[in-house]
């Protein structure tokens, strides 16, 4: 059993301190935001996250998990502080504070504020993916460590012995920090990659998604993140990939594939606006409807989520935006309260022009869809993730169109 503290009470910090508390260690959260502190203390979390309610709630009775506004509740006698804060882009894409080299930052940070006690940085970089965080915490592919002093890395990677997942210690702090960046460009990559091969598809005739399922079962490419959309969202890779570049920058280095790949992501959002627009000829006036809006299933996230492109263009065009997600109405209210929130997916249907289907929640699979046509002015369904057969879908009345498989 150990002492842990963990600075940050978002995604990352509430879901590894509760884990860490679950598998014996008494962890102490700190945050600065005193009504985040007052809701976990009321034992409610404060975002969305299968699992977590019941993860906090048991280690919080069991004296294992406990949230303060003090740094001095929290970090003395600690033998280890996580930092989980989060890392907003700066105006040029530049995380802050800044990877790969966190790291020296921290530790210029501390020699210079604390003289009289010693402490290594160590970089832990996470791979919690939101709507599945404790399962990928509990489970994980890879635990990575690294630090310029190698007892303190092996020393983190105790931490995780329990979890009994191969733990890479690399031999400096950067390493480890690069594998983090490198990991989620890749498969930033990956997305628009095969977005891009969908966009050729629709124009040679070809069905996107059982090319993507071809060279899935290539076992040198392996069929995840080949799923094709309107581009990815989240906290993570638009952030992680606009940060690399600009590290890369500041390197004299140009990292042209990696700008490519954020290019294609931000056009691919404004391809659901061109399919609407050929479907209604028209925008101004057009009722349509959004069904789902969080960045992905299972989870109330709207950081970086397409959604709030897709409506803000609508709502400028002239469009009455009407939207349905089972967790992220109140967030995304917060972004963009001019659309029409409602309680269900058949209410965001009655009388609309079209539908796009943004976030592929699993309520959104068992539709009644014959229900839903009946209830439209003009049946247009703009299938943004490919989650619906486009002859089924065509079979019921429906003018559809998907990405990647007209």
């Amino acid at each position: 059993m150990s002492k842990v503290a963990v600075i940050g009470a978002g995604y990352v910090g509430l879901t590894t301190a509760a884990c860490l508390a679950d598998l014996g260690n008494v962890v102490t959260v700190v945050d600065i935001d005193e009504s985040k502190i007052a809701r976990l203390k009321s034992n409610q979390v404060p975002f969305y996250e299968p699992g977590l309610l019941e993860l906090v709630q048991r280690n919080a009775n069991a004296e294992r998990l406990s949230f303060t506004t003090s740094y001095l509740d929290a970090v003395p006698g600690a033998e280890y502080a996580i930092i989980a804060v989060s890392t907003p882009e700066g105006e040029g894409g530049e995380a802050d504070p800044v990877p790969p080299l966190t790291g020296d930052m921290v530790s210029r940070v501390l020699k210079k504020r604390n003289t009289q006690h010693k402490a290594s940085v160590v970089s832990n970089p996470e791979f919690l993916r939101e709507g599945s965080a404790i399962q990928d915490f509990m489970h994980p592919d890879r635990v990575v460590v690294g630090s310029h002093d190698r007892e303190a890395a092996e020393k983190v990677g105790k931490l995780y012995a329990p979890l009994d997942s191969p733990i890479l210690v690399t031999p400096n702090i950067y390493t480890a920090e690069m594998v983090k960046y490198a990991s989620n460009a890749f498969l930033a990559t990956r997305i628009s990659f095969i977005n891009e091969i969908a966009r050729i598809s629709e124009r040679v005739g070809a069905d996107a998604k059982l090319v993507a399922e071809g060279m899935g079962l290539d076992k040198r490419i392996g069929p995840y993140y080949l799923d094709a959309g309107i581009g990815y969202g989240g906290s993570c890779f638009p952030k992680d990939v606009a940060a690399l570049a600009a590290v890369a920058e500041g390197f004299d280095y140009h990292p042209e594939l990696l700008h490519a790949v954020m290019d294609i992501n931000r056009d691919q959002r404004m391809l659901v606006i061109d399919k609407l627009r050929e479907c209604l000829d028209e925008l101004p006036g057009r009722i349509i409807g959004l069904l789902g809006l969080a960045f992905k299933p299972n989870t109330d996230d709207m950081r970086e989520a397409p959604s709030i492109d897709i409506a803000k263009v609508l709502l400028a065009a002239g469009a009455e935006v009407r939207a349905y997600d089972p967790a992220a109405i109140e967030r995304s209210r917060m972004l963009v309260p001019e659309v029409d929130y409602l309680m269900d997916a058949y209410e965001v249907a009655e009388g609309a022009d079209a539908i796009v289907l943004i976030t592929e929640w699993n309520e959104f699979r068992q539709l009644d869809m014959a229900r839903v046509q009946q209830l439209m002015r003009r049946p247009v369904i703009v299938d943004g993730r490919n989650i619906y057969d486009p002859e089924t879908m065509r079979g019921l009345g429906f003018t559809y169109r998907g990405i990647g498989r007209e």
